[in-house]
């Protein structure tokens, strides 16, 4: 780093009795107090330089006393400052760097050390040494900005916040090669070979090179030096959110632990200074959300969310979730569900996890991609105009909307892959009420999930954590499942999980039994177990169930995934009758009320009540009925 010395002689300054004073053979008569400091100094060197004393020492009127006394307690830099600009005026020698210029340029305007005073007084050394070397360097800038917020109003006032800022962003927007960058910047252009040894600290510099150093500003310096770079134009985006993700790591890394102890704190004092800390950590990660680039992809959906947690934990405004809620929306393909696990600290609700805030990202998300047209306009005549010129821009306009279309579909699909990966992880908190379950589920569309096995998982967890769930949120919990979409090994799973209602296995012995007819008349994917349970009753699985039909109703109440599926109409009539007297078989001990049911249900109700034996039977009074008829 830069540095410039001044003056010549020895320093005599020295401490006697609590007072500062300079070794010389003509007694002090000028007694100066610069906060609690005491100096016994001498008129003439000191008036000679600065015009400040001069005003002061001519409206002190002293005749009894030896030493003309001035009050400095509002002095800028304290005794250190006043003593560098007491040293020049002496002629001792002193040394400016960027650590200590910013107080001696607020100490000299304080004392007025003007060229008016005198030629080639302090003031002027301190801007030619600014403005030549402080200002070209980068590590000096930085420095220089940092030492800055102990003299605010100081330095807005003699520009020096200003021209710092300026000086980096023009540095950040240049090349690194053409930056005069201090040898201690090495620590970052260096790095440590495998054996421990430093490489050459010459090596080609990162694009961002210049976002650690400025990790160490204030927020208020950081979003005013990132304001002037994103003005600039010269840096792409994807740099700026780097920079934003270093920044962001530097000061909230561990948030959470730092909130949680504040919060432990007991005494009234203890809370102020809590709540400070909490105040100063949410305005930061405010002022973070508000420099994030408008373009998508300019960060990770990983630090979005990880933003999205800290707003969580630091209680930010609603208006910085939302937008924070919005920009993982663009992105979401990419989140991970680890990401979107974000822990509720709200008092209203017992959830681990804030699912509301995930509700508000997908609700984003699907507003995103309005399908375009499926062809491109023609025209209303039936033969072939010549194209023109606008044809072929529609032409392309079009191509261009399904590229963007495609990429849309593509994103829900994977999309909902992460959210039904986040089902299963929220299906284990016990408190997590039914109705937001269902609300996630069913934000993702139908034809984004290309099988329900993920979903079926996410079911099942849900009703293994839920043992109290009463058969109607039974059957309203498995309404987002589709049968037709279960894989072989989802199929097996269900057909023997009684946690499942009774409806929903038959459902998927049904299709499974369709299916396979349909693939080639062999039920070889249906268990064994099962298999046996119709030969027993003398079922050949082998055999067809019949054409399939769609023009098959079921009231609304048991409106389930049977769209597009056929069977015989004794067949189909049988299994409509046993889902509609689902409820009442389960719920009486499926005791009999009448001599036809009572008929119609003696073997099936003398069976247990697990759901295999349940439709194996189901299947042997339907075939029976055929028979009959």
């Amino acid at each position: 780093m830069k540095f410039m010395k001044l003056g010549s002689r020895p320093d005599t300054f020295f401490t006697a009795e609590s007072v500062r004073t300079v070794s010389s053979e003509i007694s002090s008569d000028l007694v100066i107090q610069v906060k609690g400091t005491q100096y016994l100094l001498h008129k003439f060197p000191l008036l000679s330089k600065c015009l400040r004393l001069q005003r002061l020492c001519s409206e002190i009127y002293h005749e009894t006393s030896q030493h003309q006394v001035i009050q400095l307690p509002d002095f800028p830099g304290g005794v250190e400052a006043f003593e560098l600009c007491a040293k020049f005026c002496y002629g001792i020698t002193i040394t400016l760097s960027a650590y200590n210029i910013v107080a001696a340029q607020c100490a000299a305007e304080y004392l007025q050390m003007t060229e008016d005073v005198e030629k080639g007084n302090l003031i002027y050394k301190l801007e030619v040494f600014f403005n030549s070397c402080i200002l070209h360097g980068w590590r000096d800038s930085i420095v220089t900005l940092q030492s800055t917020k102990a003299f605010p109003l100081w330095c807005e006032d003699l520009g020096i916040t200003s021209r710092c800022i300026e000086s980096i962003a023009s540095k950040v927007s240049t090349h690194p090669s053409k930056v005069s960058l201090s040898h201690s910047h090495s620590r970052r252009v260096s790095d440590m070979s495998c054996n421990g040894t430093e490489s050459q600290w010459h090596k080609p510099m990162a694009k961002g090179w210049w976002a650690e150093d400025m990790a160490e500003l204030g927020i208020d310096l950081y979003w005013r030096t990132m304001i002037a770079i994103k003005s600039g134009g010269k840096i792409p985006s994807d740099l700026i959110g780097e920079a934003l993700q270093i920044y962001a790591s530097r000061w909230l890394l561990n948030i959470s632990r730092k909130v949680k102890a504040n919060r432990g704190r007991t005494s009234e004092s203890d809370s102020d200074s809590a709540d400070d800390v909490s105040s100063k950590h949410r305005l930061l990660l405010e002022t973070i959300v508000s420099l994030l680039p408008s373009e998508k992809g300019a960060v990770s959906c990983s630090f979005l969310l990880k933003l999205l947690k800290a707003a969580n934990i630091l209680s930010a405004s609603s208006s910085s979730k939302m937008e924070l809620a919005r920009r993982v929306a663009l992105q979401l393909e990419e989140a991970r569900v680890s990401d979107l696990l974000i822990r509720s600290l709200s008092c209203s609700t017992d959830t681990v996890y804030d699912v509301d805030i995930v509700l508000v990202i997908l609700e984003q998300f699907m507003l995103q991609g309005q399908s375009p047209p499926t062809s491109p306009p023609r025209s209303k005549l039936g033969f072939e105009r010549r194209r023109s010129r606008s044809a072929e821009n529609i032409d392309f306009e079009f191509q261009e909307s399904r590229r963007s279309s495609s990429a849309s579909h593509s994103s829900k699909l994977k999309v909902a892959k992460i959210i039904d990966g986040y089902l299963q992880e929220i299906a284990r908190d016990r408190n997590l009420p039914l109705s937001k379950f269902i609300a996630v589920a069913e934000t993702i569309p139908d034809f984004s999930r290309l099988d329900h096995d993920d979903l079926y998982r996410a079911i099942d967890i849900y009703l293994k954590a839920h043992p109290d769930l009463n058969k109607s949120e039974r059957k309203k919990l498995c309404r987002i499942l589709d049968c037709k979409k279960l894989s072989v090994e989802a199929c097996m799973h269900a057909a023997q999980n009684e946690k499942l209602p009774l409806r929903l296995v038959v459902q998927v012995l049904f299709f499974e039994q369709a299916r396979a007819a349909t693939a080639g008349g062999k039920v070889a994917d249906l268990p064994s177990n099962i298999k046996a349970l119709l030969a027993a009753h003398n079922i050949d699985p082998s055999r067809p169930p019949g054409t399939l039909s769609t023009s098959t109703s079921i009231r609304a109440d048991d409106q389930w995934s049977v769209s597009g599926l056929k069977s015989p109409k004794s067949r189909t009539s049988t299994l409509r009758m046993k889902l509609a007297e689902d409820d009442d078989l389960d719920e009486h001990d499926m005791n009999t009320d009448g001599m036809g049911r009572h008929s119609k249900f003696k073997a099936f109700c003398a069976l247990p009540r697990g759901p295999k034996k349940m439709f194996s039977k189901l299947l042997s009074i339907n075939r029976s009925d055929s028979e009959k008829n």
